[in-house]
């Protein structure tokens, strides 16, 4: 695998890591604040997490899946962070 596609997989292991885990801290505040801020931070948190699986996943399901419909699944979450970005201004802008 070139050193390109090396960094690809690796950044987006650890966008799917650490997204995921501050999903669950927002979640889990969520639950003890019942703050309506935290449950849109985590949604914002869990898009992300999906965007980096989705990045991360692309190499090892090229055998099985045709390479144009990776690579449409693989630009298209891409939405999915502009769908975080989002939820972090809702949840910035809530009172």
């Amino acid at each position: 695998m070139p050193l390109a596609q090396l960094l690809e997989q690796y950044v987006s292991l650890g966008i799917f890591v650490l997204a995921a885990g501050l999903s669950v801290l927002s979640f889990l505040a969520w639950r003890r604040e019942r703050d309506g801020r935290m449950r849109i931070v985590t949604l914002g948190y869990a898009m992300f997490a999906v965007y980096g699986l989705i990045v991360f996943l692309e190499y090892p399901l090229l055998p099985y899946f045709p390479y144009a419909t990776l690579e449409l699944l693989e630009h298209g979450s891409a939405l999915l962070i502009l769908g975080g970005l989002l939820a972090f201004f809702v949840a910035l802008t809530r009172d």
